[in-house]
């Protein structure tokens, strides 16, 4: 199978975080975001950045910024489908997305992820508490097959991810929340401060 290329969603507007670029913010010495590299990276072919407003922001990282492309529809899947056709112009069959605020996220997800997918190609990863299962869906496998359907569903008022993603009977990997919950990510300074702690 060839290896998915990486998208890092960072278009959330950091609202609670007093706005500005939550991957920004400082974490051990480092950006949260350069953790977010570090897991994530090793375990792609290539990486690339979902970002709105001026990519020059982000020119130190030396990635691929692409902007949403789906006028009016802000949200991770908007950022899912402008991935999906990046991978389509590399001639790549799949994306893997994560989520520029969690630091922690699996150092393996993206081997989980293939090995979840159902018939669809669709996975995302998901924690489980009891027998409560929670999807953590700005991380999944996306195929560049649904692009066109995703497209669509956008166009017809679709926001959320589980939306769409329940339509194709997306598969879900389950990760550990021991020693800590690896999708923990940073809405607040009180997270930030519980970050530092578990760095």
């Amino acid at each position: 199978m060839i290896q998915p290329h990486g998208l890092i969603l960072a278009g959330g507007k950091a609202t609670r975080m007093g706005g500005g670029d939550k991957g920004r913010l400082p974490l051990g010495g480092r950006s949260v975001i350069a953790h977010v590299i570090d897991a994530f990276a090793p375990q792609v072919d290539r990486l690339a950045l979902n970002a709105n407003g001026d990519p020059d922001r982000w020119s130190d990282l030396g990635l691929p910024v692409l902007p949403d492309t789906v006028a009016d529809h802000p949200g991770p899947l908007a950022g899912v489908l402008v991935g999906l056709d990046w991978a389509a112009t590399l001639g790549v069959p799949h994306i893997v997305t994560a989520a520029a605020d969690t630091p922690f996220l699996p150092r393996d997800l993206v081997p989980r992820l293939l090995e979840a997918a159902g018939p669809s190609g669709l996975a995302l990863a998901a924690t489980r508490e009891g027998d409560r299962t929670w999807p953590q869906p700005t991380f999944g496998l996306w195929p560049v097959a649904l692009r066109k359907d995703l497209r669509e569903a956008l166009a017809g008022g679709t926001r959320k991810i589980l939306h769409w993603t329940d339509r194709h009977e997306a598969a879900l990997a389950i990760f550990p929340t021991e020693p800590w919950d690896p999708f923990f990510n940073i809405n607040t300074p009180e997270d930030l401060a519980t970050a530092e702690v578990m760095t």
